[in-house]
Parts: C-alpha cells; structure tokens; sequence
C-alpha cells in the first residue's frame, strides 16, 4: 500500500462527475491521526467560508478502537460546520453498521437526489 504524501490533494466527487468537496492531506500519522483540509464547493456560501480542518483520530481502547472525529473552523457561526454536524453522525453510525454486521445502513448507499 503506497501512503498518501502530505500536500497530496483530496476530491469527494459525487456521481454526476461534480467535486463536492476539495482539500489536502496536511498530516498522516498511521494508524493514529489523519487530518485534512476540507472546503465546499458546490455551495457558493460554504465556499466562500474557505477551508476548514477535518481530523480524523484512532485510539487504542483495551480490545477496541476509539474513532474521534473533528470537524473545525476558525469562523464562528460557520454554515460549513453547521452543515456537516448533521452529516457526520449519520456517517458514522453507517461505518459502525458496517464495521459491526458487514452492511451499511441502507440510506447511506446512495447519493441523495438533488444534491
């Protein structure tokens, strides 16, 4: 498995071939931490909020792995964070499903029609 470089840039692009969200790897730390930037393009506000920082945290918890996710940005009231506050949780307890019983939660298979 090659490691992502730092620098190295990230794209979540959704099905219609549209980049919802861009960033860039600023830390690796394997099997540990992971953070990104993170910005929103397709939402004229939320990109104009510029980038946020998205860090993803592994911990050693006896015989399980504690996953914390932070999700930041040094812009109060930010519409970014608001909005993904409500995603994330959603997210999260899909990958738990997954992790848990080998399936997904059902809704979160699909993308969501008129985003």
């Amino acid at each position: 498995m090659n490691p992502v470089p730092i620098n190295e840039i990230a794209e979540l692009t959704i099905p219609d071939g549209r980049v919802l969200d861009s960033g860039e790897v600023l830390e690796i730390a394997p099997k540990r931490r992971l953070v990104l930037s993170w910005r929103h393009e397709s939402n004229s506000d939320m990109h104009e909020e510029g980038y946020s920082h998205l860090t993803y945290e592994l911990e050693e918890k006896g015989e399980s792995i504690k996953l914390t996710l932070i999700h930041e940005m040094e812009r109060p009231g930010s519409k970014l964070i608001e909005a993904v506050s409500t995603g994330w949780p959603h997210i999260l307890a899909s990958l738990k499903s997954l992790l848990e019983t080998g399936e997904s939660l059902k809704e979160t298979r699909h993308w969501p029609k008129g985003m």
